[in-house]
């Protein structure tokens, strides 16, 4: 009968430490904007940088009852690219993109690619991303993104686009 009451006390915790696991999971989103310019060219690689982007990771690690110190691992969970200008504008444009994550004292890493842009995508573009750790970037009080980018054709107008990010936070549980 002990055994049987133990069992049940040994379910009974690892089913409330799951849930209580399951609230120190949760996702923080980033956007920023770029601007490709008109080309003459194709199949020339170029770079595009975003600007900076300011991470709050201290408030947003607070909104979510955690710390910093506390995180276990931040992935990169979605990249979608949005062409917000021109309206008509799709991204057919593009061969391939690969898009890098830096921040201040940390090297520069690949975090998505679309080694092939399927012609037929629109103006949204949601980019494979890489399953790494990116914990010490979002960390950072700030990170950029730079886009590197092939065309396979010409383009006559800039082109404004939206880079919304999203990021999976995993925290340790009550510390431990």
């Amino acid at each position: 009968m002990k055994n049987l009451i133990y069992g049940v006390i040994a379910i009974f915790l690892l089913v409330s430490c799951d849930k209580i696991d399951e609230l120190t999971k949760f996702d923080i989103d980033y956007k920023s904007n770029v601007t490709i310019p008109s080309t003459m060219g194709v199949d020339l690689p170029f770079d595009i940088f975003t600007p900076d982007v300011e991470t709050n990771s201290e408030s947003e690690f607070e909104v979510n009852d955690t710390r910093k110190d506390l995180i276990e691992e931040i992935r990169l969970k979605q990249l979608v690219l949005k062409i917000t200008s021109p309206e008509d504008a799709d991204f057919s444009f593009l061969e391939s993109i690969e898009i890098y994550i830096s921040a201040e004292d940390l090297d520069e890493i690949k975090i998505a690619e679309e080694a092939q842009v399927d012609p037929n995508t629109g103006n949204t573009l949601d980019v494979d991303v890489i399953d790494i750790d990116l914990k010490e970037y979002i960390k950072k009080d700030k990170f950029s993104l730079r886009l590197y980018t092939v065309t396979d054709e010409a383009i006559s107008r800039d082109h404004e686009i939206e880079v919304n990010s999203t990021f999976f936070v995993d925290a340790k549980i009550l510390g431990l």
